[in-house]
């Protein structure tokens, strides 16, 4: 109309007042964002919105995007008024507009993204309607998913609290699911954004719960207890450990693998599954999954469940909720580095304030462990099994709590060490290679406490950790040779001043070595799983504990009759007294059904594991310094005899030299002659009468296993039954106890007396039968191996010595020993004085482990003559001396000439080589001054004070430490 009035009529301009061209807006474009948010809403209750019109606004606005913040601020506005009058479909209309906007104007979202914010907070703050907050919901969910950046990362954490209060409303009604379904995707979109963003909210333990509460388990309720209380199971599994009740198909469901869950994608779900909590719930599980790139995140989720499982009583297994997110997110996780670490992270959840003093919650805790273990294994094999000592160290508090405990703990330790006894055995089927757990093994016995309860207990869980290894077929590889630290250890087990823990030793030493033997699957399966905290050792207590696991793995989990339960009961005491059992106990019959031709040496050189012939050597010397101690039980003699069987058997199935054949049996008849010697002070009478059985035995099977039958014929009528009234010898030549046996009277006085008078009855007939024992040992050895007749003689009529590598003065036991109680005390500067107590306070656990191995050590027959070589360690130690002078030594400012600095070396070096030829010259003479004191057959305590002596002198004549770096360098070297 301007355009026209000034073209057509130019006297318009100054005549015609009314004139649109006269008008200055007239000439700018027309505001249609108003008219276009006029239009968009319908214009009767009951019509839809105008579909056209909203796609034209949002087209207008991305032309124009200076109109956003108006068009923005006008919805916002409008919002307000709607939801003040109740105007529900209207307030849809807008946050429809908002949706376009978000896909349309994605580069201005700047312009609006505020007023859509205050939107969604308005209408979430709206309690009265659930409608209007479910509207907030889908709102916020399509703001989140439009996000580029983290811009408005703090103003989404702010709405949290919000969500959470939201999604935990009570389930009353329909539009009460909806709404919590709503909270929850709303939910899932924030935990994409901070997976996207890399940023995790404040209040993400707060998510976590409201999730977690709405994760609904899928119970089978016709499995559920009568008693209808989940805690009440813990009673089941300690009735059917305990023999009173039939093995029900629930009690070891826990470690059924759960299926697979199919993965929830948002974008594919019907209506129904979009309006039901449980769904979202599972797919917030899934993006904390997809959050959880590294193992900090990954502890950063499972902590927080773990807290909330604790609370909510949720670790009960099988219808736990711990049991089915935790197996669901091992099933989500891909990466097989992040299934370990979820497993390995509910064990260190153990030692959580919440879970570490309930034995009841613990055991829950453990028995989802077993079944994650299952599952992860099924899928991936187990790498990193650092968990595996967690374990341990938790079986062995248990075992150590049982002790002292009254009845109603005693059944919550009991489900306990069956949990944890079930966990080790799923881990160890997981496990590829053994070697990882030969490793827990000996670093766990290399720390052996100080205290002998919880040294026991720690041998004990070591024992159950062993029997696991062995039942998950882990040890399959027929040329695996037995661990050289793990052998150390035991060897330091054998040699202990308790016996109880020595017998732990060789149990652990016979359960390792013929791994696959199928009688070792009943080895423990007569045992009653009950035991008495009063009498019965730690020892006794894991062989009962392991009834359990045996009964499953054979089969033989039944219901048994109440007379069968009562006949268990009597004779519990009697099997824990007699833990090797009789010679019908399944130890015996596991070298009989290899030595009677069962199982032939070739089948079972499959299951045997190898020995080098350093090993056998070590074990030959351990065997003969153990039988030589004065404190030995009828177990130990037991355990003994049974552990040099095995070793013989392991040694058959090699070619060993022919010096190693002939100490086989040059053990026995050492062992022999120091029983007969009527005038050892070392032994009393009934322990060489035990040492007596002992050798025969050793003696016996030894020349069975080389085909020497006519050993046996000639100690067959001279060592009756009755000759020992506690020990016998089985037809397999096997040591046993007597079951009659009154074990309170052995080593007493009657006993010792009724002993000696034997032993000098003995000695009378054995002397012509040993010169005949060593003619017929002669005879076949020599046809065995390349030695002449004479050499062989000699040897075998000497004395068994030790390996000097393992068990001399300067060997690694006993360096291990003394060193560590020396150097702590001796790297001190002598310039100032400081209290030992707290070194050897701190020594404690480390000497303790040593077991103080040189009182051992010495009181066995050892080498006469020492060498007369400086070794390498008095070598180094005097270098180190010397440089400790030259450490010590002033250190002028002022630069020297050179024949001065010169001279200097040179008096240092000549000073040096005088101290050093000085001390070999008094070393030599103590040598030979012991070489003419003591004699080739001087008994145990000859020996020891000959052996402490020489090693006196030495010591006296060692130079004192010339400063205190060189003492630094002494507490370096042996630290």
């Amino acid at each position: 109309m301007g355009v026209i009035s000034r073209k057509l009529f130019p006297a318009c301009v100054n005549m015609c007042v009314c004139c649109p061209a006269l008008r200055s807006r007239s000439r700018q474009p027309v505001k249609r964002y108003k008219k276009l948010l006029a239009e968009i809403f319908p214009k009767s209750p009951g019509d839809s919105p105008n579909e056209r019109k909203i796609a034209k606004l949002c087209e207008y606005a991305a032309k124009n995007p200076l109109r956003i913040p108006k068009i923005a601020k006008y919805l916002e506005e409008r919002c307000y008024k709607e939801l003040r009058l109740d105007h529900i479909h209207l307030v849809t209309v807008i946050t429809e507009v908002y949706s376009k906007l978000i896909c349309m104007c994605k580069e201005q979202m700047a312009y609006f993204a505020v007023n859509l914010m205050n939107v969604s907070i308005e209408l979430l703050d709206d309690a009265k309607r659930d409608t209007v907050q479910i509207i907030g919901c889908h709102t916020l969910v399509r703001f989140i998913y439009s996000q580029v950046d983290g811009t408005y990362t703090y103003n989404l954490e702010n709405l949290v609290q919000k969500l959470c209060m939201l999604a935990r409303k009570p389930e009353e009604e329909d539009e009460k699911t909806r709404l919590r379904a709503a909270s929850l995707q709303c939910l899932s979109a924030m935990i994409w954004f901070m997976t996207e963003f890399s940023h995790i909210f404040a209040d993400f333990d707060e998510i976590v719960h409201v999730i977690l509460s709405n994760y609904e388990p899928n119970t089978n309720t016709g499995q559920d207890d009568d008693r209808g209380e989940a805690h009440h199971n813990w009673v089941d599994e300690v009735v059917r450990c305990e023999g009173k009740g039939a093995m029900n198909e629930t009690d070891s469901s826990y470690v059924t693998v759960k299926p697979r869950t199919e993965k929830k994608d948002p974008s594919l779900l019907t209506r129904e599954e979009a309006e039901t909590p449980k769904i979202w719930a599972q797919i917030c599980i899934q993006r904390m999954v997809e959050l959880a790139k590294e193992s900090t995140t990954m502890r950063r989720i499972l902590d927080p469940m773990f807290v909330y499982f604790d609370t909510n009583k949720q670790w009960v297994p099988p219808h736990g909720l711990g049991l089915l997110v935790l197996s669901d997110m091992a099933y989500f996780v891909e990466n097989p580095e992040n299934k370990q670490l979820i497993l390995a992270s509910v064990v260190h959840h153990l030692d959580h304030k919440n879970v570490v003093h309930d034995p009841e919650l613990k055991s829950f805790v453990i028995q989802t462990t077993t079944a994650l273990a299952r599952q992860v294994r099924s899928e991936i094999a187990l790498k990193d099994i650092g968990y595996v000592s967690d374990l341990c160290r938790h079986l062995r508090k248990s075992l150590q709590a049982t002790v002292e405990s009254v009845r109603e703990h005693e059944l919550l330790n009991s489900l306990l060490q069956s949990s944890i006894e079930d966990c080790l055995l799923e881990i160890a089927k997981g496990i590829a290679d053994s070697r990882p757990l030969f490793d827990v093994m000996s670093t766990t016995l290399e720390n052996l406490p100080a205290n002998s309860i919880v040294a026991r207990a720690t041998t004990g869980s070591m024992i159950i950790l062993a029997h696991m290894i062995v039942v998950a077929s882990v040890s399959t590889n027929a040329q695996q040779v037995f661990p050289e630290v793990l052998l150390l250890q035991l060897i330091k087990l054998m040699l202990h001043p308790d016996v109880e823990i020595r017998l732990s030793g060789h149990q652990i030493f016979s359960v390792l070595l013929i791994p696959n033997s199928n009688h070792l699957r009943r080895d423990v399966s007569n045992h009653t799983r009950r035991w008495s905290s009063d009498s019965a050792s730690v020892f006794a207590m894991v062989t009962s504990l392991l009834n359990k696991l045996q009964r499953e793995k054979d089969g033989s989990g039944v219901e048994k009759s109440e007379v069968s339960i009562q006949v268990e009961k009597e004779n519990a005491d009697a099997e824990r007294k007699n833990v090797w059992g009789h010679k019908k106990s399944p130890n015996f019959q596991k070298i009989s059904s290899i030595t009677a031709g069962e199982i032939a040496l070739s089948n079972a050189e499959s299951s045997v594991m190898k020995f080098s012939e350093d090993q056998i050597t070590q074990l030959l010397s351990t065997f003969w310094i153990q039988a030589n101690l004065p404190d030995n039980t009828l177990q130990n003699v037991e355990a003994l005899a049974y552990s040099f069987c095995l070793t013989l058997i392991s040694l058959r199935l090699r070619n060993p030299n022919d010096n190693l054949v002939v100490r086989i049996f040059q053990l026995p008849l050492s062992l022999l002659k120091t029983s007969l010697d009527h005038i050892n002070g070392t032994l009393c009478p009934a322990h060489q009468r035990s040492l007596l059985t002992l050798s025969t035995s050793m003696l016996m099977f030894a020349a069975k296993m080389y085909q020497i039958s006519d050993i046996a014929d000639v100690l067959k009528p001279l060592l009756k039954s009755d000759v020992d009234n506690y020990l016998g010898i089985s037809d397999d030549f096997q040591v046993y106890v007597k079951p009659e046996a009154d074990v309170k009277e052995y080593s007493s006085d009657r006993d010792n007396k009724t002993a000696a008078a034997l032993l000098v009855e003995l000695q009378r007939k054995m002397s012509r039968s040993y010169a005949t024992i060593v003619d017929i040992l002669v005879q076949k050895l020599s046809n065995m191996t390349q030695m002449e007749t004479a050499e062989l003689r000699i040897q075998l009529l000497e004395t068994f010595m030790p390996d000097d590598a393992m068990f001399g003065p300067e060997s690694m036991l006993h360096l291990e020993q003394s060193h560590r109680v020396a150097h702590s005390k001796e790297s001190l500067s002598f310039d100032t004085d400081f209290p030992t107590s707290s070194l050897v306070e701190d020594d404690a656990v480390s000497e303790s482990s040593v077991s103080d191995l040189s009182r051992f050590i010495s009181k066995s027959p050892t080498q006469s003559s020492m060498s007369h070589v400086i070794s390498i360690r008095q070598l180094l130690e005097s270098a180190l001396e010397a440089a400790g002078q030259v450490a010590g030594a002033s250190v002028s400012t002022s630069p020297l000439p050179f024949s001065a600095m010169a001279g200097q070396c040179e008096a240092l070096g000549t000073d040096s080589r005088k101290k050093l030829s000085t001390w070999l010259l008094h070393a030599n003479g103590d040598t030979k001054a012991a070489d003419t004191r003591c004699s080739p057959n001087s008994n145990v305590m000859k020996i020891l004070g000959e052996d402490e002596f020489v090693r006196a002198g030495m010591n006296s004549m060692r130079l004192p430490p010339a400063s205190p770096f060189d003492n630094f360098l002494k507490a370096a070297r042996y630290a």
